[in-house]
């Protein structure tokens, strides 16, 4: 994992954020709350791909990828779900602290997931390392 890449990964989390807020506040003015939110979330969910696909990952967005993008965003839900409740149930925190930190932590498991949808795989190194590693060296 980069580290420039999760800085960057958080950068569009912290957009795509802002983004679903100001368009849930706007559509709610047209919407009931819960669909507000739905589009919104569909939305900047939407942005969120192809931001992570040109300025985070940098790699061609394809349909496959765009099917599979969810996944991250189901896998943040799980993971900071499972967090919250550790932190609040278990552990005592505080119940407006704690859905910061289990955010926090979920960032580094939902990086993975989308770096996984987006990129595959990487192989680290390059050129001759890389073809060794790819069994396709000279």
């Amino acid at each position: 994992m980069t580290w420039s890449r999760l800085v960057r990964f958080g950068l569009v989390g912290v957009l795509n954020t802002a983004t679903y807020y100001v368009l849930y506040l706007l559509l709610h003015r047209f919407l009931p709350y819960l669909a507000a939110h739905v589009c919104a979330f569909l939305i900047s969910m939407v942005g969120s791909y192809f931001l992570n696909c040109a300025f985070t990952f940098r790699t061609r967005p394809t349909l496959r990828k765009f099917l599979l993008f969810p996944l991250s965003n189901v896998t943040n839900l799980v993971v900071s779900s499972a967090g919250l409740y550790l932190l609040v149930d278990v552990l005592h925190w505080n119940q407006v602290v704690s859905p910061l930190v289990a955010a926090a932590l979920a960032v580094p498991v939902t990086f993975v997931v989308a770096k996984l949808v987006l990129v595959g795989r990487e192989h680290e190194g390059s050129g001759r390392a890389r073809r060794e590693l790819e069994g396709n060296a000279p």
